[in-house]
């Protein structure tokens, strides 16, 4: 039996990016002392979630990749002898920037990072207006206690995502996310909208057979209470642990790694694979005569 114990850390955020580096530092610290072995924070975990309106002074908050951030966490992740998935605000060049995620080994190297394919544009996360979408495709490192995949939050409503990813090898699939209600909606839309968003991502524990780790935000930001709800599901979508809405958490669950071989082998979706039927998912969309 292969297991892994993987950590989540979900806060709340403040306007004070160093204030924001620093508990994330600290709870890092505590999911290594509760024994976690990958560390997944939020996603943009440095600031409040930006996104929310169309402000070029946020440009300010951009970093290098690597950066001040990753050579301050590649120096705790040494200490601890933890992995660290970092989300953060990527300064590529003037002009240029990404949403991205770094990972850091546990022995402090930085293995690189994946920066997020899918932008969203809607009310309240006008992400376009601020990132390029990636351009290093999908991505795989191999750290010290599993092979992970990393995709950030819109990227895990896409089973393409999910599946390229799985199909490099990933043992485990990490969303670092910042989702949340609007506060003018009621109970009912707020939960269908929660439960959409495990639902589709526990699809692709299932359809894949890994594990999926998703991490979220908590928190009144604006026009926006950020969900929390963060989950661990295995490899077969069923939720081992999930978060509350409304609530700092660091909480460290063990991922058992091996029950992929079991469900691939009971449950053969792969082997089932048309692959040459596959093509025309390459199209936008398919127009009927």
């Amino acid at each position: 039996m292969k297991k892994v114990n993987v950590g989540l850390v979900q806060t709340a955020c403040t306007a004070n990016k160093e204030a924001n580096t620093a508990l994330a530092e600290a709870k890092i610290r505590q999911a290594a002392q509760q024994g976690a072995q990958i560390v997944c924070l939020q996603e943009l975990f440095g600031s409040l979630y930006f996104c929310d309106v169309e402000d070029y002074a946020n440009f300010e908050l951009a970093e290098a990749i690597p950066g001040p951030t990753t050579e301050r966490f590649q120096a705790l992740a040494r200490e601890l002898g933890v992995v660290i998935v970092a989300s953060l605000f990527e300064k590529r060049a003037q002009g240029l920037y990404h949403n991205t995620a770094a990972v850091i080994n546990a022995d402090g190297g930085y293995l690189g990072k994946y920066r997020k394919m899918h932008i969203p544009d809607d009310p309240g996360y006008y992400e376009k207006f601020y990132f390029t979408p990636g351009d290093l495709g999908y991505k795989v490192f191999t750290t010290k206690f599993a092979k992970i995949g990393v995709l950030v939050c819109w990227d895990q409503w896409y089973p393409e995502a999910a599946r390229i990813t799985s199909l490099m090898g990933a043992e485990v699939l990490f969303y670092p996310t910042a989702i949340g209600w609007a506060t003018s909606q009621n109970d009912s839309v707020n939960r269908d909208q929660y439960n959409a968003w495990q639902t589709i991502q526990r699809s692709h524990a299932v359809a894949n057979g890994v594990p999926v780790v998703s991490v979220n935000r908590i928190g009144t930001e604006g026009d926006m209470k950020f969900w929390g709800g963060s989950f661990v599901s295995n490899a077969f979508g069923r939720v081992d642990y999930q978060a509350p809405h409304d609530q700092e958490v660091v909480h460290v669950q063990p991922v058992d790694l091996a029950e992929a071989d079991y469900y691939r082998t009971h449950w053969p979706f792969l082997r089932d694979r048309r692959i040459d039927s596959y093509q025309p998912i390459n199209q936008r969309f398919i127009d009927q005569p």
